[in-house]
């Protein structure tokens, strides 16, 4: 569908919020809500405009999208308050990892967010963001967001009965009859949010440390730099191996309707544009409530060719016709290809396939091309018109480099955002009724006279005991159970995998199960929802993990009560972090102080790189693939090493010291660099 006939679509008043449906049948029939994404007031005022049933945003910090705009707290309340006029839920994101030193400014921003702006929902991933919410007196909905990885069915109950969450956001990467099972572990009052569109990311959620690792940004506190989209080298040729296309469920979210506990199909964008929020809000709206119809479900999927996000795949959400989300023959850039630049590098135009209208944005090249630029249309340009770049004619590497546009701002709906920022209710800021908020640091571990045994533990694929002795780690898998003989079985510390699918759950407790009959009796968990697997755990040792992300002495305390023993903190701090964590913690401490540890783990299979093969980033830093079950592991070549520090550590009061190790494939060259990560620039 053409950009006209969408802008006709959208004119029509059947499609707005108010016309959809009646009452009657909305008594009738329990409805998803569309949840739309606003990472600026002009994309919250698109939603509203759209008619979406919730918005979802972030303040200017604790939001997993930092390099959105966002927004302030008199700012966020206005348009609160014009959403919930309109019957419109909103749902802040305080979805980032919390540092030690971050506790009580997250909790007086909670405290402020209740008083001034009383959201519907936070959706959080960090466990002390729970505790934090219900200090400052917040009684509303808590979402888990999907950077906590909820990924099987069991832990769905410990999200409703232990943590109080009222919804959890499923990873993208379920297919939908895991959806359904997800769905049938459901317990009473707790219900499932599902992406239905946006951006797709080549690692999971919660899983991907690759910003962190090559640049210091880290993606759990909303700071991702997209490592994932850029161009990389392998076996001589180049390709964007790792750049996903964008989800589309479009007419497949029918499915989704029959499916009760799924009470939101949640659109991904908090970076898009006034545009693409009142368009995709508007064809999923169409979907949902007269998909039925042949014209209108036409008239929905133009407008999603029309969004301006990525080329768009359905991923694996059908599970026996998955579609690869990397197309390596295709454009990966995000908005809508019109064309290539032509032409002399001293007069390069473009050829339009698609009607430009005045006030147009476009970009030529990629966002990781130092030479991309940006370039608003001054008139209206139709369908293979010619449009001139003199602007731009001093980079002659610039021909045949593909133009996309990127935002529109069509008439009707700026006069739509206009008319609704007149209505905006700016009011002053209300005092805190609190004048002095209760200090949240404090040491919360009673002193004890007697030091912790310092113990240092290798962790490995397969067991080497030769080298060993009794703190020793493997890895849980069949293979590695096979090739352990019985009296080592209970010596043996067994380290869960960071991502449990629900396909894959059955096997991990029947392993469990056996290594336990064998004597088994401690136990490392990835993801706090995994202690949910052992039932009864008389005598066991539980560890809560490094990728359970564990920054803050609240998220200790909330792990205790689950019944953890200890604690691996999260190999992504920096040393003051580091050294004011013990101070909170009322378990003990391990910390990761050597480790081949992963850019990223994604249940994505490489497309165009063999498993243990070299690729080379734009920066010249490598990096190789390794497959273990389900998922695909990146390894950088080089390690973190923090052994250096060990001495520091100990007098700050960790006791378990974590080597992970990973077998080379051959060819692949560990490089000798420092490693110390985060250590010296702290989690950003």
């Amino acid at each position: 569908m053409v950009a006209s006939q969408a802008s006709m679509a959208h004119r029509d008043p059947q499609f707005h919020s108010n016309g959809l449906m009646t009452s009657k049948q909305k008594q009738q029939t329990v409805s998803p809500e569309i949840l739309a994404p606003a990472g600026s007031k002009a994309a919250f005022l698109a939603a509203i405009a759209a008619g979406a049933d919730a918005v979802y945003c972030g303040l200017k910090q604790f939001s997993a999208r930092m390099a959105a705009p966002n927004f302030s707290f008199e700012e966020l309340a206005a348009l609160t308050r014009l959403a919930h006029d309109r019957g419109i839920r909103v749902y802040i994101a305080f979805n980032t990892l919390i540092k030690p030193t971050d506790l009580e400014r997250s909790e007086s921003f909670l405290w402020r967010l209740r008083r001034e702006v009383d959201p519907d929902a936070l959706i959080v991933q960090d466990l002390a963001m729970v505790a934090l919410a219900l200090r400052s007196g917040f009684k509303k909905e808590v979402h888990l967001s999907t950077l906590a990885n909820i990924t099987f069915d069991k832990a769905l109950i410990q999200a409703k009965q232990v943590i109080g969450a009222h919804r959890v956001v499923m990873p993208r990467e379920l297919h939908v009859d895991e959806i359904k099972q997800m769905a049938a572990a459901c317990p009473q009052g707790l219900g499932l949010e599902v992406f239905v569109h946006g951006a797709l990311c080549y690692g999971v959620s919660g899983r991907c440390y690759w910003s962190s690792y090559f640049g210091g940004k880290s993606g759990l506190r909303g700071r991702c730099v997209q490592p994932c989209r850029r161009r990389y080298q392998a076996g001589g040729s180049g390709g964007r191996f790792f750049s996903c296309q964008d989800l589309s469920l479009d007419v497949l979210v029918k499915v989704l309707k029959q499916i009760p506990q799924v009470r939101a199909w949640k659109i991904e964008g908090r970076k898009k544009s006034p545009h693409y929020v009142y368009y995709t809000v508007t064809a999923y709206k169409m979907l949902r409530d007269l998909g039925h119809d042949p014209q209108n479900k036409k008239q929905a999927l133009g407008l999603l060719e029309m969004a301006l996000g990525r080329s768009a795949t359905h991923y694996g959400f059908l599970p026996q016709r998955p579609q690869h989300p990397v197309d390596l023959g295709s454009q990966t850039g995000s908005g809508l290809l019109v064309g290539k630049v032509q032409g002399s590098p001293k007069e390069p135009y473009l050829i339009t396939r698609e009607a430009l209208l005045a006030g147009d944005v476009l970009r030529i090249g990629y966002e990781d091309d130092a030479w991309h630029a940006v370039r608003r249309v001054n008139r209206s340009i139709p369908a293979r018109g010619r449009f001139y770049l003199k602007s731009f004619s001093r980079n002659r590497g610039a021909k045949g480099a593909p133009v996309f546009l990127v935002d529109r701002q069509e008439d009707y709906l700026r006069q739509e955002l206009d008319k609704l920022e007149q209505e905006l209710n700016f009011k002053p800021s209300r005092p805190s009724a609190r004048k002095n908020p209760p200090k949240v640091v404090r040491k919360t571990r009673a002193p004890s006279r007697k030091k912790p045994a310092i113990l240092d533990m290798q962790v490995q694929r397969m067991p080497q005991f030769k080298t060993q002795g009794g703190n020793y780690g493997l890895w849980l898998s069949p293979e590695a159970i096979a090739a352990c003989r019985a009296p080592r079985i209970k010596q043996v510390w067994w380290w869960l995998p960071p991502v449990i699918w629900p396909d894959d759950a059955r096997q991990v407790y029947e392993m469990l199960a056996q290594i336990r009959r064998r004597g088994a009796r401690r136990f490392v968990c990835n993801m706090p929802g995994q202690i949910t697997l052992f039932g009864k755990r008389t005598s066991m040792v539980l560890w809560a993990g490094p990728y359970c992300n564990i920054s803050n002495g609240l998220a200790v305390e909330s792990l205790k009560g689950m019944g953890f023993s200890g604690v691996i903190v999260s190999p992504e701090l920096g040393k003051d972090d580091y050294y004011a964590l013990p101070g909170q913690s009322s378990l003990p401490l391990g910390m990761v102080m050597r480790a081949n540890w992963p850019l990223c783990i994604s249940r994505i299979e490489t497309k165009g790189l063999a498993p243990g093969s070299a690729f080379t980033s734009p920066k010249g830093e490598s990096a190789w693939a390794s497959e273990y079950g389900s998922n695909s592991w990146l390894f950088p070549n080089w390690k973190l090493d923090l052994y250096r520090k060990q001495n520091q550590l100990i007098k700050a009061g960790y006791s378990l010291f974590v080597d992970l190790v990973e077998p080379i494939p051959k060819g692949i060259k560990i490089k000798r660099r420092q490693g110390l990560w985060n250590w010296n620039v702290g989690l950003r």
